[in-house]
């Protein structure tokens, strides 16, 4: 039983499990600080007079700890921005890894004194790895707008850095050899070929494909919101089930909320299906090959058979021609470049005409001859469209 001296105020005593008595000064809001003297004499006196004038001792800064106006403090703030909050968890996760690692190197500095040399240098530090400097200088310009709006910091030196140019196309696009090598590895009736059928027939993330379940399905048509920005800028998509992908649906098992499960009869997360799908494509010997490489394929097909930008981004969701020409651009060079030689071979000169094997009024060399050019308008897709060769896309697409 803790005892308190009548003539200390604060003082106890405390026995500890070997039945020792230890005395201490426990003030309200400070350390507890044992006392060693016998209580009642003259040393103890002196002893607790000095612990009860004496300053606490400062605590020496925690490894981590926040400094204030420094950039981790700056970062952490932003953490509870509804901004940062609002994002989806996965970005979320990004975006914090990425300003932690930046936290590592500079962490303790002023944010105030962040300049853009600063920016550059680290930068230019990561050069060979370009989507990795922009990813940080993104995640910086938006840590520094949301200081200024609180006032923390004065100016955003990360808006006065460009970005470094790409140097990649970014996922790789599958081919037409590569769809049908794993419809080979895999036929219908086979999770795999169902993952396929979704990502490749609705042009969808897979955080999306991964989503999608019957409780989507209306008349025959997909009804449901993009997860990627569903808090932010929600994307609301409707768009029809062709019947290749319904007949993979029909034929395949499926579980009650979503299309595609795993093992357990759960819904996979975007991660786990990812790492699921880049696997089975692995044992398909398409090493290459992942799930948004598919969505890539998807919008280039679609341009390819004439498809508007705006009709691509009806269907993948892009909000800018921006991002719908990064996926579509090679698939409209080889349109343009079929559209201009077929006009080259189509257009003869006027006064060009069949030899004859033999000589005679109708051709002489020496006489100039005159033929009439009915026209060199030629049609590279028909009116009423055209079907892949061996996609079996159907998603219907004017070309007139």
């Amino acid at each position: 039983m803790i005892k308190v001296a009548r003539r200390y105020r604060f003082v106890i005593r405390d026995t500890d499990r070997h039945g020792n008595v230890r005395v201490y000064l426990r003030q309200p809001g400070k350390p507890k600080v044992r006392l060693y003297e016998e209580p009642g004499s003259d040393a103890f006196d002196a002893e607790y007079r000095r612990a009860l004038d004496a300053k606490p001792k400062p605590k020496p800064a925690l490894v981590g700890a926040v400094l204030p106006g420094s950039v981790d403090a700056l970062c952490v703030a932003y953490y509870k921005s509804a901004e940062f909050r609002r994002m989806d968890e996965r970005s979320q996760r990004v975006r914090r890894q990425i300003l932690d690692r930046f936290r590592v190197e500079r962490g303790t500095k002023p944010a105030g004194r962040l300049e853009p040399r600063h920016l550059v240098q680290t930068r230019d530090s990561k050069a060979d790895t370009p989507e990795a400097a922009n990813s940080l200088l993104k995640a910086l310009r938006a840590a520094y707008r949301y200081g200024v709006t609180l006032g923390l910091v004065d100016d955003n030196p990360a808006l006065k850095v460009a970005y470094l140019p790409g140097s990649s196309e970014g996922f790789h696009a599958w081919t037409l050899e590569e769809v049908a090598q794993f419809e080979a590895k895999y036929p219908v009736g086979t999770q795999p070929r169902l993952a396929l059928a979704l990502l490749l027939y609705t042009g969808q993330r897979r955080s999306d494909v991964v989503q999608l379940g019957r409780q989507h399905v209306r008349d025959g048509w997909l009804h449901f919101t993009q997860h990627k920005n569903r808090s932010k800028r929600p994307v609301r998509l409707q768009l029809p089930i062709i019947p290749e992908l319904q007949r993979i649906i029909d034929a395949t098992p499926t579980g009650e909320l979503a299309f595609l499960v795993s093992g357990k009869g759960t819904p996979y997360s975007a991660e786990t299906f990812g790492n699921r799908f880049r696997a089975w494509c692995r044992a398909a010997s398409l090493p290459l090959c992942s799930p948004h490489g598919l969505r890539k394929a998807a919008a280039a097909r679609l341009a390819e058979l004439g498809c508007s930008a705006h009709e691509i981004m009806a269907v993948t969701g892009h909000r800018t021609l921006k991002e719908v020409d990064r996926y579509t651009r090679a698939a409209a060079q080889k349109v343009m470049a079929e559209s201009a030689f077929s006009r080259l071979v189509a257009a003869k000169p006027a006064n060009e005409k069949s030899h004859s094997s033999l000589a005679g009024p109708e051709w002489d060399k020496s006489v100039s001859q005159v033929s009439e050019n009915k026209g060199d308008s030629k049609w590279m897709v028909p009116r009423a469209g055209i079907e892949p060769a061996t996609l079996r896309f159907s998603v219907a697409c004017s070309t007139n």
